[in-house]
C-alpha cells in the first residue's frame, strides 16, 4: 500500500519519529561529553583557587600545580565546625570530597533566599545558616613556607551572579590575594571587579574581627583603611555585592579560624 505523504497522519508520524531521533542524538551527545565538561569545570576551579594565591595555571597543568600547592581540603558547616578533611587526590565524583561542594548551586538554592529573609540582620542570617544542611569548602595551601587559606565566595551583582576566591595568610585575618568574576555585569563598570587594578587592592588588607563588619568595599572614591578597599566607580551595586558576599561568607569561616587559633595556642 502506497504511503500518502501528504496526509496529516504521515506528517504527525514523521514529526514524532524526527523528535525521537533528534532527542536521542542530543541526549547521547550530552552524556558522552559530560565527563569532559566535568573535567573542564574541575580544571577551571583549580585555576581560580591557585590564582588567589598568585599561582598562574592553565588547563594542562592545573591538576599538577593544584597537587603541589593545595595540601588539604576541608569542609565546614554553617556554625564553622569541621565536617570533613582530606589530603587525597581530588575525586570530583566523590560527594564527600570538599572539592565537590557546588557553592554556586548552594547559593542559588538556599543562601540567596536566606540573605533576603534575614534582610540585613547578621544574627538572623547566621541562625539560618547554622540550621541548614549546607557545607562550605576551604582549601589550605602551602606557598613560600607559609600556610594560606582559600575561601570561595558567591553573591549577587547588579545583573546576575558574582563569585570569587579570597586567600588569607597564616594569621587567618590578612588577605594574601583575591580574584573575582561575574556573568552579566556592565562592561566598564561592575564588570571591572575581575580586573587586576581592583583585586590588587585587597592584598595586605585585614579582616576586622572586632567590628560589626569584617571588611568593607566602599563607594568609589571614599577614603579607605586597612579593613576596606575603594569600590568600582560607577559600579556601586556590584561593589556592594562583593562587600556582602565577603562579609557573609567569611563570617562562617571566621568561627572555624577561631577554633583553629585556639588549638594552636594550646599546643
Amino acid at each position: 500500500m502506497a504511503i500518502n505523504k501528504n496526509s496529516t497522519v504521515y506528517t504527525f508520524g514523521f514529526s514524532i519519529v524526527m523528535v525521537i531521533v533528534v532527542g536521542t542524538s542530543l541526549a547521547y551527545t550530552s552524556l558522552s561529553l559530560k565527563d569532559r565538561q566535568d573535567a573542564n569545570a574541575a580544571d577551571k576551579k583549580m585555576m581560580n583557587i591557585l590564582s588567589a594565591i598568585g599561582v598562574e595555571a592553565n588547563r594542562e597543568n592545573a591538576g599538577e600545580l593544584f597537587t603541589d600547592f593545595v595540601v588539604e581540603r576541608v569542609s565546614i558547616d554553617g556554625s564553622g565546625q569541621q565536617v570533613n578533611a582530606t589530603v587525597e587526590p581530588v575525586n570530583s565524583k566523590d560527594k564527600q570530597d570538599p572539592f565537590s561542594i557546588e557553592v554556586m548551586k548552594d547559593y542559588r538554592a538556599q543562601i540567596k533566599t536566606a540573605v533576603k529573609s534575614a534582610d540585613g540582620d547578621a544574627a538572623a542570617l547566621q541562625a539560618i545558616l547554622e540550621s541548614s544542611n549546607l557545607q562550605f569548602p576551604l582549601y589550605r595551601c602551602s606557598k613560600d613556607n607559609q600556610d594560606l587559606y582559600v575561601v570561595p565566595l558567591v553573591g549577587s551583582g547588579l545583573w546576575g551572579p558574582i563569585w570569587g576566591f579570597v586567600a588569607l595568610e597564616d594569621d587567618m585575618t590578612t588577605i594574601y590575594g583575591a580574584n573575582f568574576d561575574h556573568k552579566t555585569e556592565t562592561p566598564g563598570l561592575g564588570a571591572e571587579i575581575k580586573e587586576g587594578f581592583f583585586t590588587d587592592k585587597f592584598r595586605g588588607k585585614k579582616l576586622n574581627t572586632a567590628g560589626p563588619l569584617l571588611f568593607s568595599v566602599l563607594k568609589g572614591g571614599a577614603p579607605t583603611n586597612e579593613n576596606s578597599v575603594d569600590g568600582i566607580t560607577g559600579g556601586t551595586i556590584t561593589s556592594k555585592g562583593v562587600d556582602e558576599m565577603i562579609n557573609r561568607t567569611l563570617a562562617v569561616y571566621l568561627r572555624y579560624f577561631e577554633s583553629q587559633s585556639q588549638t594552636r595556642a594550646q599546643r
